[in-house]
């Protein structure tokens, strides 16, 4: 077999296939669109989404203060971040052991992983509208 010949046969088996490629060139997009979205149009227009569950409601939902979080986290500042919306960072690590539970088909830890991560969405969602743990909701710091 000719030398270029089996290099492409090597690399053909050693390479992403076409549907992980496709997925990865996808998230990559995403992120860089989201990126985008967070650093040049917010900037530049001054138009951010607004909560329509504070707007209706005048209470913070779980959600409330991720933009700023995402913004304070693409510029290096870890604890504005967390200060506007602290359950990103708890859900982070809870998240990765579910994609794993369920990437490696054990459904009863996915299934574990998901109720407590809803659990922990709902308390803090509740939590953060109290006196007794108004520093839960978002706050700029700086």
């Amino acid at each position: 077999m000719p030398w270029s010949n089996r290099m492409s046969t090597k690399l053909a088996t050693t390479g992403l296939n076409p549907k992980r490629k496709r997925q990865l060139l996808w998230g990559l997009g995403l992120a860089a669109g989201g990126a985008a979205y967070l650093k040049l149009w917010l900037p530049a227009t001054h138009l951010a989404v607004p909560c329509p569950f504070y707007k209706l409601t005048g209470c913070y939902c779980p959600g409330c203060g991720i933009t700023r979080a995402a913004l304070s986290l693409l510029s290096g500042d870890v604890e504005q971040a967390f200060r506007y919306n602290a359950l990103i960072f708890a859900l982070a690590p809870l998240y990765l052991v579910y994609a794993i539970a369920k990437r490696r088909r054990m459904p009863r830890t996915g299934n574990v992983m998901m109720a407590v991560m809803m659990t922990a969405t709902l308390l803090f969602g509740l939590l953060r509208n109290l006196p007794d743990f108004q520093w839960l909701a978002p706050t700029a710091i700086r």
